[in-house]
């Protein structure tokens, strides 16, 4: 019975050893998500509550590909974002990505997966600059995107919206090349403001309109 019960309480506290040896399974980061603005497409997550100093591995690949590959310069990170337009580029292509958490020496997290996700259909397309100028003969209005939506796209249109104090709005549509329109026929010394807004035809979708910019007239 004496070897019986000594054997038990050996049994018992290499049992304990063993799961102390064992390192805890760290909770995986969540809401792990693309945002994407103008063809920049950056992942991002929550890190994994009461959890301090840890370190984040992003992977990636495309949808229906079986290979994860590692995103070049968000290994071993501490911020919770992580950039890959270089690699989710193509806007033909649809991807996901994911994440998992470390903590050194050795826990680690399991993977958290993202949404699968199309740079060309879920992109947020920033308003365009508007440069006007007034002259004898009206309201020169020229209109400029961000470098990265007129590198992607070769065929771009414009509303341009047209306000007077009291008055109507107008709406005026023009194509990319040449971006500029000449408003005429305006009354003299009159206060005109005036917004733009990109629109892609092929992919129904536009922008929202930028900040209202306002002008007199001569």
């Amino acid at each position: 019975m004496t070897r019986l019960l000594l054997g038990a309480v050996l049994l018992g506290n290499l049992r304990a050893c063993v799961t102390s040896q064992v390192p805890a399974m760290l909770a995986p980061p969540t809401q792990v998500r693309f945002d994407s603005v103008d063809y920049k497409n950056t992942l991002r997550w929550t890190p994994p509550t009461n959890t301090t100093s840890l370190q984040y591995y992003v992977q990636w690949k495309i949808y229906g590909e079986p290979q994860w590959l590692d995103v070049d310069g968000c290994q071993g990170i501490h911020k919770h974002q992580c950039d890959l337009s270089r690699v989710t580029s193509d806007l033909r292509e649809w991807y996901y990505a994911r994440v998992h958490a470390s903590s050194l020496p050795s826990s680690k997290s399991a993977w958290a997966l993202s949404p699968r996700f199309s740079p060309r259909w879920e992109t947020k397309i920033s308003p365009p600059m508007l440069k006007l100028n007034v002259t004898q003969q009206g309201i020169v209005v020229r209109v400029k995107p961000r470098p990265l939506i007129r590198k992607m796209h070769s065929n771009l249109h414009y509303k341009i919206y047209l306000k007077h104090t009291g008055g109507k709005e107008v709406v005026y549509d023009i194509e990319s090349s040449p971006n500029k329109l000449i408003l005429n026929k305006l009354k003299h010394k009159e206060k005109y403001c005036l917004q733009a807004q990109i629109v892609i035809p092929l992919q129904a979708k536009s922008s929202a309109r930028n900040s209202k910019k306002c002008v007199t007239t001569l």
